[in-house]
């Protein structure tokens, strides 16, 4: 598992190679990852957007942003959490994603940036 606190907000994250499947005669490898997204701050949070980079090992960069998580824009509460699942294919068996939250706190009206720490995606069978 990999964790990450920032300004309050911790964010943990696990993994899963998923398998393999053949598209335009390549082959993708699936992933699938949960992040829970915690509240450690004293005020109420709220989720606005999302900023990922997606690496694999042939260095193809692929960025994805975007408003909530899977279609939510969560309002977590003091000592609560949110988590979702959601999941990447790339073109190797290895890769990893970072990122950031847009997150706004209730108290203040400010927004601020919650890092998504990385962590990597790797095929149980292409580890050295």
């Amino acid at each position: 598992m990999t964790e990450q606190v920032t300004k309050g907000i911790k964010i943990s994250v696990e993994t899963a190679f998923e398998g393999t499947f053949y598209k335009n005669e390549c082959i993708h490898y699936a992933f699938s990852y949960e992040i829970s997204i915690e509240n450690l701050s004293e005020d109420t949070t709220q989720l606005l957007a999302r900023k990922w980079t997606i690496m694999d090992s042939l260095n193809d960069n692929e960025t994805i942003t975007g408003e909530g998580v899977v279609g939510e824009t969560p309002i977590i509460q003091p000592g609560r959490f949110h988590s979702y699942k959601s999941g990447c294919v790339l073109r190797s068996p290895n890769g990893a994603m970072k990122g950031f939250y847009l997150m706004k706190n209730h108290s203040t009206s400010s927004q601020f940036k919650v890092t998504i720490p990385a962590f990597k995606l790797n095929a149980a069978f292409a580890q050295n």
